[in-house]
């Protein structure tokens, strides 16, 4: 990463940034009073670690990750919800910075696994995963209402 380039936790004025982000991310238009309350609640939560990765002039991108206790781990469990990368930064590391501040959290707090999920249609996120050390071990099932 440059070195005018930094990683710091996400704030209240970041959300233009984290909502115009979502929204390329999910290809639509969120409503956006709802992902602000939203927003509001998720990055004030002590369970969860939200940072950016800017510049001098930009975001560059962002990470959210939350953490939950779960029986079938008997611990501590974090799960990536929302990663994105500008398109102009892919490839340059900022993705790796924003992984390994969300291990080095891990680590610190005794977590036993970090999970992530990706869209199928994002098919080239598996190796992109796979790159950053995740292994693909599971499969997720939804059903949309």
């Amino acid at each position: 990463m440059k070195s005018n380039q930094k990683i710091r936790r996400i704030e209240p004025k970041d959300l233009d940034f984290v909502y115009k982000s979502i929204c390329e991310l999910e290809s639509e238009i969120l409503d956006f009073k709802i992902f602000e309350t939203i927003f509001n609640e998720n990055i004030s939560s002590k369970k969860n670690l939200y940072l950016i990765a800017e510049n001098e002039n930009e975001g560059l991108g962002f990470i959210s990750f939350h953490t939950q206790n779960l029986l079938h781990h008997c611990g501590l469990v974090g799960e990536i919800q929302e990663f994105f990368i500008h398109q102009k930064y892919r490839g340059q590391g900022v993705g790796r910075l924003l992984i390994n501040k969300i291990l080095n959290f891990a680590e610190q707090n005794n977590l036993k696994s970090i999970e992530v999920t990706t869209n199928k249609k994002r098919i080239e996120n598996v190796a992109i995963y796979e790159n950053l050390g995740f292994n693909l071990s599971h499969n997720k099932f939804t059903i949309y209402k």
